[in-house]
């Protein structure tokens, strides 16, 4: 029997899709253009403003679906989760659009050997990657995978980042430093949307 929510649960499953597959994109997009010493600053910041024009969208289905539908407990998590996601995708796309700011910044960076980055941004776009797939599933072990990749992700942030004060080109350090600050973040991000989906699932909130 359809609820008098349902539609509107199918609403913002397809919103929040939407968010997925633009995190992923944008994600991917900023890294590989920043590598590979292309220019899409404008390309990710019309992407990222897409996903906060969706943000908007899920706020208003949210608050509305819980003032006019006194979600069932179930529902409710899945509800408050789907805000708090849709709010961390907002945050990749705008860590996605610094790191294009980064390349307009600092001009050309075709000196730069870019290895620390280049390890990393591997782990990042696989974490964004899973993060999707964890929402889109509820998939506990998913979610457990990706609070382990954070960890990593902690761990080679910190022992490479102060490596970047011996380079000799200060331009290639500084620049480095800011887009690993940025990936890293974005994996902070990834990593909540699994405790977001821990949440959903069991009603119990992992706390880090």
């Amino acid at each position: 029997m359809t609820r008098l929510i349902d539609p509107h649960l199918a609403n913002l499953s397809e919103m929040m899709k939407q968010m997925c597959d633009l995190s992923v994109t944008c994600t991917n997009l900023a890294i590989d253009a920043y590598l590979g010493g292309q220019n899409a600053r404008k390309e990710v910041h019309d992407l990222s403003s897409q996903m906060m024009d969706l943000y908007d969208k899920v706020g208003e289905l949210t608050f509305d679906m819980i003032l006019r539908y006194q979600p069932v407990a179930s529902d409710f998590r899945l509800i408050r989760s789907s805000l708090e996601i849709s709010y961390g995708f907002t945050r990749l796309g705008r860590y996605a659009y610094d790191i294009t700011l980064v390349r307009d910044t600092f001009g050309d960076l075709s000196d730069c050997k870019n290895e620390v980055v280049y390890t990393l941004s591997g782990e990042i776009k696989q974490m964004v990657k899973l993060a999707v797939e964890c929402f889109a599933t509820l998939d506990l072990e998913k979610a457990k995978e990706l609070r382990t990749d954070e960890d990593l992700v902690d761990k080679y942030y910190n022992k490479h980042l102060p490596m970047l004060i011996t380079l000799s080109n200060v331009k290639c350090a500084l620049a480095d430093a800011l887009v690993l600050r940025y990936m890293e973040r974005m994996a902070d991000h990834a990593a909540f949307v699994g405790d977001s989906v821990s949440y959903i699932v069991t009603g119990a909130r992992t706390y880090r």
